[in-house]
C-alpha cells in the first residue's frame, strides 16, 4: 500500500512539474534563427499591448524583431527582463510615445532601429542607460527636436546615428546633441529641412567621418571654417539651392569624396576656390555635360594633381566625346564611369573602340552603362590599346549588335558585362582575342544562336551567363574550348535539343543551370562530361519526363551532385520517380522536387540520398499519393523537410520515422487533420515545426498532439497560437476543451488499489467462514445478473416447461413416474434433464443457471439423498431465489419420502417455501387408496407446472380444486401438506 501511495504521489508532482514548464512556441512570434531564444521575430500581431508580446518570451533573446503592429507606446521597463539583447528592430510599427525608461534595463544592447514609425518627439533619458548602443536608426519618423541633451548624461558607444527623413530644422541643435558622442563615426542626417549648417562654437565629435545631408534646403553651408575638416564622405546631394560660394573658406582638405548631384555647384569654381583635392569629388550628376566642358574639367583637375584613383560623370547628359577628349586629365588609375548619359552612336571607329581616353589608357575599370549604344563595331585595326583594363561594363544599353574584334583593344579584361541588352547578334568572332577574360555576362538579351567559334579565344573563362535569352540548340563543340568554365547559366532560353557534343570540353564545369527551356530529357553527355565535376544541376521548368521503365537512373554517374533541383516539369510535371531514380547521388545534399505532380513514388527511389540534408516538397505530388512506409528509410542526415501543400493527407511513423536527423518540418497546407504524436516523438533532432493552415480537428483524436505542442520543450510550433480549429470550433487549437478526452488517473488508481488491498485483506477471512455462503452468493448474483440481462434483451421467452432437480439416486422414479406422466398422455409439457438436456463441455454451473431461467418452473424432487447433494442444494437455492427476491412463483417440492425437522435444519431457504407455500407428497407411503392418489397428484401437478409463474397465482389456489372432493380427509393430507409443517 505505501508503494502505491508513493507512485500516486510521484504522477502528481509530474503532473504539477509539467504545468509549471514554459513552452517553447510563442503567441505572437517566431524564432527564425531555428535556434532557441536567438532570434525572434514578431510580425503583424494584432495587439497594442507590447507587454502582452514580451510576456510570452524567454528572457535570454539575443535578437527581437517586432514589425507592422498597432502598437503605439511602449511603457518603462518594457524589455527589462532581456538583459541578454543585443539587438531590438522595432521599425515598421505606429509607435508614438516612447517613456523615460522604455528602454531600461537593455545593458547589452548594440543595435536600436526604430524607423517607419509615428515618433514625434524624444524624451531626454530615452537612451540614458544603453552604454553598448553602436547604432540607433530613427529614420522616417516625425521628429521635428532632437533634446540637446539626450546623449550627454550618458555614455554611449553609438557608432552610427540614423535621422534620416524626419522633421528636423536646426541643425545646431544637432551637432549640440551628438557632440558627447565620442564614438560616432556616422551621421544620417538626409532628407529634413535644414536650410544651413549653421551652428554655435560647439565641434562635431572628433570621430566623425561621414555625414550625409542630401535632399535638403541647403543653400548655403554657413559654418566655420573647420567644422567638416574630419569628414572624409559628405554628402551634399540634392540640394537644388546651393551652390559653389557655399564652400568659399570652408575646409575640405581631409574629404575623400563628396556628393554634390543635383545641386547648382559648378564644379569649376568649386575646385578653383576650395582645397579640396581634386579626385576626391564625384562629378556625377553636376552639369559636366558637353564635350568641351569635359576637357576644361580636364584640365582643372590636371592643374590639381597629375593622377587621380576615380573619376565619375555620369548622369550628366554627355551625348559624345571626340577622340583624345580625356588626355588633358590628369592619369585615371582606377575607374571612369560615363553611366547614365546620353551616349548614342560613336562619330568614328576610334570613339567607339574608346579613343575619348586618348593617354588615359591605365585605368583598370570603364563602366558605360545606362546609355543608347546600338552597336559595338570591330576594333582590330585601332592601334590605341588598354592593357591595363580589368573590367568593362555596357550593361543597360540598347544594343544590338556586337561585330567581329570588338574588344580586340581591350584583350586583357576579366571582367565583360553585355548584359541587359537587345543583342540579337554576336558575331562569331565578336570575342577574339579575350584570352584572360573570366566572367563574361550576355544574360538577358535576344541571342539565338552560339557558334562553334563565338568562344575559341575564351580559354580563361570561368563563369559565362547566358540566361533569358533565346537559344533553342547547343550545337556539337560549342564550348570546347572552355576547360576552366566553372559556372554555365542557360537558364531561361527555349534549348529543346543538345546535340551529343554539344557540353564537350567543359571538364572543369561544377555548376549548370539549364532551368526554364524546352529540354524533354536529361541528356546523356550529363554523364560522361561531367561524372567527375558537377555539383550543381538546376533543371526546373522544363519539359522532362520519363518512359514507363528506365533502364537506369538519369543521375547514376553524377558522384559529386550536391544540389538537384527537378521542379516544376512542364506542362503536368514529373509523374513518376521509378526505382533506384535517384541512383548514384550519394552526395547529393539538396533535392528540390517542387510543383510536380507525381503520382508514384518507388519504395527505393530514394535509397541512395544518404547524405541529403534538405529535401523539398512543396506541391510536389497529387492529392492523396500514397507513400510506401520505407521510402525515406535513409534519410537519417535529412534536417529540413518542406511539404507544404503537397497533397499529403497522413503523416505517419511508419514513412517519415527514420528522419533521425531532421530538425526543420514544414508541414502547412496539406490535408492531414490529425498528426501522430508518437511520430514527432520519434525526431529526436527537431527544432522547429510548421503546421500552419492544416485542417487540425479540435478533438480527442489530437489530444495528445496538443498537449505535446503546448508542453514541448525542445521543438518550437510556428504561430502555435494562431492555429485554427477546423471543425466549427471558436476556440484555438491551442486551447480547445480536452477534458473529456482524459480519466483521472489518480482518483481510479486510489479506488482500484483501495479495493484491491480491501480484498486481499477480506478473503482470507471470507473463504474460511463464509465459503458456502460467499459461493451461493456468487452464484446467485450470476443468476440475478443473468436474468436482467434477459430482461434487458428481451422479454422471458422459456425453452421448458419445467426443470427437474434430482438426485442420481432417484433417477428412476423420475424416469419411470415423473417423465411418462407430465411429457407422456398427450399433455404436451417439456421437462430438462441433466443427463438429457445440459449442454456438453459447459461448466455444470452454467448450466444449471441456464436450465433454471430457461424454464417457466423447478421441481425439486426432494428426498434424504436430494438434501445431501450439493449440486441439488444450489439449484434449489437458485430457484427459491427467483421466488423470494424476483417474486416469480417458479418453485415446485415433491417428497418422495418423510424427511425429519433435524435433516431440514440447513436448508433455511427450503424450509421458508414450506412455510409460505403448500407442498406435494408422493402418495407412495400410508396411503388408503394408491392409485386414486397418484392419479389426483399427476393432476395437481401438472396444472401446478402449467400455471403462470407471477406471485400473484397463488399456489394453494391451484391447489384448491374440486378434483379433492372426491378423496377422503386422510388421503388429502397426505397428498397435500400445508406450510404448518
Amino acid at each position: 500500500m505505501a508503494a502505491v501511495v508513493c507512485c500516486l504521489s510521484s504522477v502528481v508532482i509530474i503532473l504539477m512539474a509539467i504545468h509549471l514548464v514554459v513552452p517553447y512556441s510563442y503567441k505572437y512570434c517566431i524564432n527564425v534563427s531555428r535556434s532557441k531564444g536567438l532570434n525572434l521575430r514578431c510580425t503583424k500581431p494584432t495587439t497594442k499591448n507590447i507587454s502582452a508580446i514580451m510576456d510570452d518570451l524567454p528572457e535570454h533573446l539575443i535578437n527581437l524583431t517586432i514589425f507592422a503592429t498597432p502598437i503605439e507606446c511602449i511603457p518603462g521597463k518594457a524589455f527589462i527582463k532581456f538583459k541578454d539583447l543585443q539587438r531590438l528592430q522595432l521599425s515598421g510599427n505606429r509607435l508614438r510615445n516612447l517613456s523615460d525608461l522604455s528602454f531600461d534595463g537593455l545593458n547589452q544592447l548594440k543595435f536600436l532601429d526604430l524607423a517607419y514609425n509615428n515618433i514625434s518627439s524624444l524624451r531626454p533619458k530615452l537612451f540614458a542607460n544603453l552604454h553598448n548602443l553602436t547604432l540607433l536608426n530613427l529614420s522616417d519618423n516625425h521628429i521635428t527636436h532632437l533634446p540637446v541633451n539626450i546623449f550627454s548624461e550618458c555614455q554611449l558607444r553609438l557608432d552610427t546615428l540614423i535621422l534620416q527623413n524626419n522633421l528636423l530644422k536646426n541643425f545646431s541643435e544637432i551637432v549640440e546633441a551628438v557632440s558627447s558622442l565620442k564614438n560616432l563615426n556616422k551621421l544620417e542626417l538626409s532628407q529634413n529641412q535644414f536650410s544651413s549648417l549653421l551652428h554655435s562654437n560647439i565641434s562635431l565629435p572628433p570621430s566623425l567621418r561621414k555625414l550625409y545631408l542630401c535632399e535638403n534646403n541647403l543653400d548655403t553651408l554657413g559654418c566655420q571654417r573647420h567644422f567638416l575638416s574630419r569628414i572624409q564622405i559628405l554628402d551634399l546631394s540634392s540640394n537644388f539651392g546651393l551652390t559653389a560660394e557655399a564652400f568659399q573658406n570652408v575646409d575640405l582638405k581631409g574629404t575623400n569624396y563628396l556628393k554634390l548631384s543635383s545641386t547648382q555647384v559648378n564644379v569649376m569654381s568649386l575646385l578653383n576656390i576650395s582645397n579640396i583635392k581634386a579626385g576626391k569629388v564625384d562629378f556625377t550628376g553636376t552639369g559636366v555635360k558637353s564635350d568641351s566642358m569635359v576637357r576644361e574639367l580636364c584640365k582643372i583637375l590636371r592643374k590639381k594633381g597629375k593622377s587621380l584613383n576615380t573619376l565619375r560623370l555620369g548622369n550628366n547628359s554627355i551625348s559624345y566625346l571626340q577622340n583624345d577628349t580625356l588626355s588633358d586629365c590628369p592619369t585615371i588609375k582606377t575607374a571612369l564611369n560615363l553611366s547614365n548619359n546620353n551616349f548614342g552612336s560613336f562619330p568614328d571607329q576610334m570613339s567607339n573602340c574608346l579613343g575619348f581616353l586618348g593617354k588615359n589608357k591605365y585605368l583598370e575599370k570603364f563602366y558605360f552603362e545606362h546609355n543608347h549604344i546600338m552597336s559595338l563595331t570591330s576594333c582590330k585595326d585601332v592601334t590605341l590599346r588598354f592593357d591595363r583594363l580589368k573590367e568593362l561594363s555596357f550593361r543597360y544599353n540598347r544594343m544590338l549588335s556586337v561585330n567581329a574584334y570588338s574588344f580586340y583593344h581591350t584583350r586583357n579584361v576579366r571582367i565583360l558585362k553585355l548584359n541587359i541588352n537587345s543583342i540579337a547578334f554576336l558575331h562569331h568572332e565578336a570575342l577574339k582575342g579575350l584570352s584572360k577574360l573570366e566572367t563574361l555576362r550576355l544574360d538577358n538579351n535576344l541571342l539565338s544562336d552560339l557558334f562553334v567559334k563565338t568562344f575559341e579565344d575564351l580559354i580563361a573563362l570561368q563563369y559565362l551567363y547566358l540566361r533569358n535569352n533565346c537559344i533553342a540548340v547547343i550545337f556539337n563543340g560549342t564550348f570546347l574550348h572552355l576547360k576552366n568554365l566553372k559556372m554555365l547559366d542557360l537558364g531561361g532560353n527555349k534549348i529543346t535539343q543538345i546535340q551529343p557534343s554539344g557540353f564537350e570540353g567543359l571538364q572543369s564545369l561544377s555548376k549548370l543551370y539549364l532551368d526554364g527551356n524546352n529540354l524533354k530529357q536529361i541528356h546523356t553527355s550529363l554523364h560522361i562530361v561531367f561524372m567527375d565535376t558537377l555539383t550543381v544541376l538546376d533543371l526546373e521548368r522544363n519539359l522532362i519526363h520519363f518512359p514507363t521503365q528506365i533502364v537506369n537512373s538519369p543521375f547514376v554517374k553524377l558522384k559529386r551532385l550536391a544540389d538537384l533541383k527537378l521542379g516544376g516539369q512542364r506542362p503536368y510535371g514529373l509523374s513518376r520517380l521509378r526505382q533506384k531514380f535517384f541512383q548514384g547521388l550519394g552526395n547529393l545534399t539538396s533535392l528540390y522536387l517542387r510543383n510536380n505532380q507525381i503520382s508514384y513514388i518507388a519504395v527505393d527511389a530514394f535509397d541512395d540520398l544518404t547524405n541529403l540534408y534538405f529535401l523539398s516538397l512543396e506541391k510536389c505530388c497529387v492529392v492523396n499519393i500514397e507513400l510506401k512506409p520505407g521510402v525515406f528509410k535513409n534519410l537519417r542526415m535529412l534536417s529540413r523537410l518542406s511539404v507544404q501543400n503537397a497533397g499529403f493527407r497522413t503523416f505517419s511513423r511508419e514513412v517519415f520515422g527514420n528522419m533521425t536527423g531532421l530538425q526543420t518540418l514544414e508541414l502547412n497546407h496539406n490535408a492531414m487533420q490529425t498528426i501522430e504524436v508518437d511520430l514527432l516523438e520519434a525526431l529526436p533532432q527537431l527544432e522547429y515545426l510548421d503546421i500552419r493552415s492544416l485542417p487540425l480537428l479540435c478533438t480527442c483524436q489530437n489530444s495528445l498532439l496538443q498537449n505535446w505542442t503546448n508542453y514541448n520543450q525542445k521543438v518550437q510550433v510556428g504561430y502555435l497560437y494562431n492555429i485554427p480549429c477546423q471543425n466549427g470550433e471558436t476556440k484555438r487549437f491551442y486551447n480547445f476543451n480536452t477534458d473529456v478526452c482524459f480519466v483521472d488517473l489518480g482518483k481510479h488508481f486510489f479506488i482500484i488499489t483501495s479495493t484491491v488491498v480491501a480484498f486481499l485483506t477480506a478473503f482470507p477471512l471470507l473463504y474460511v467462514k463464509l465459503y458456502w455462503k460467499v459461493k451461493y452468493g456468487y452464484y446467485v448474483f450470476r443468476a440475478w445478473f443473468s436474468d436482467q440481462w434477459r430482461k434487458f434483451k428481451e422479454e422471458e421467452k422459456c425453452t421448458y416447461d419445467a426443470f427437474v432437480s434430482y438426485n442420481s439416486k432417484d433417477e428412476e422414479w423420475v424416469m419411470v413416474q415423473l417423465l411418462p406422466n407430465l411429457e407422456g398422455n398427450d399433455s404436451s409439457l417439456k421437462l430438462c434433464l441433466h443427463h438429457r438436456d445440459f449442454e456438453p463441455g459447459r461448466d455444470i454451473v452454467d448450466n444449471i443457471v441456464s436450465a433454471v431461467y430457461s424454464s417457466r418452473k423447478t421441481i425439486c424432487v426432494v428426498s434424504r439423498n436430494f438434501l445431501r447433494s450439493e449440486w441439488c442444494s444450489l439449484e434449489i437455492q437458485l430457484a427459491s431465489y427467483r421466488l423470494f427476491d424476483e417474486h416469480r412463483d417458479v418453485l415446485l417440492l415433491i417428497f418422495l419420502e418423510p424427511v425429519s425437522e433435524r435433516q431440514m435444519s440447513s436448508y433455511h431457504r427450503m424450509r421458508k417455501v414450506m412455510l409460505k407455500k403448500t407442498y406435494l407428497q408422493w402418495p407412495g407411503w400410508n396411503c388408503l387408496n394408491p392409485e386414486q392418489a397418484q392419479e389426483l397428484f399427476w393432476n395437481q401437478l401438472r396444472r401446478a407446472v402449467k400455471t403462470g409463474n407471477k406471485l400473484e397465482t397463488e399456489y394453494n389456489e391451484t391447489l384448491a380444486s374440486p378434483d379433492y372432493d372426491d378423496l377422503g380427509d386422510s388421503d388429502t393430507q397426505t397428498l397435500i401438506a400445508d406450510g404448518n409443517y
